[in-house]
């Protein structure tokens, strides 16, 4: 890791805990270590998400039985991982965004 590479602050879950495959982690490694170093990333592997606050997005990883997501915020001197999803419809959950948005206020407030 470079010294200009900004850290992951992982709140909540990880890339191992669903049911990823291998290729899918690598994937999800990849774009990760591509933000770390600063690319901004657009369609198809990276969305953003407004609903949950300024400066979030999800990253889109296609596996084999599941489209997975990883939503995260783009801050100054990190990456902040909120959460790792599996979605099933073209709407976020609510009960996801509502989770990262509060991840954000804890975070935000210590």
């Amino acid at each position: 890791m470079s010294p200009h590479d900004k850290p992951l602050r992982w709140l909540h879950g990880t890339v191992r805990t669903p049911p990823l495959s291998s290729e899918a982690r690598i994937e999800a490694g990849y774009l990760l270590r591509r933000l770390q170093r600063g690319e901004s990333l657009g369609l198809p592997h990276s969305r953003p998400l407004p609903v949950i606050g300024p400066r979030c997005h999800e990253l889109r990883l296609v596996d084999r039985d599941s489209t997975w997501r990883i939503a995260y915020r783009i801050d100054v001197d990190a990456i902040v991982i909120l959460d790792v999803f599996s979605k099933k419809t073209q709407v976020l959950p609510d009960s996801v965004r509502r989770a990262c948005q509060q991840r954000l206020k804890d975070y935000d407030d210590e």
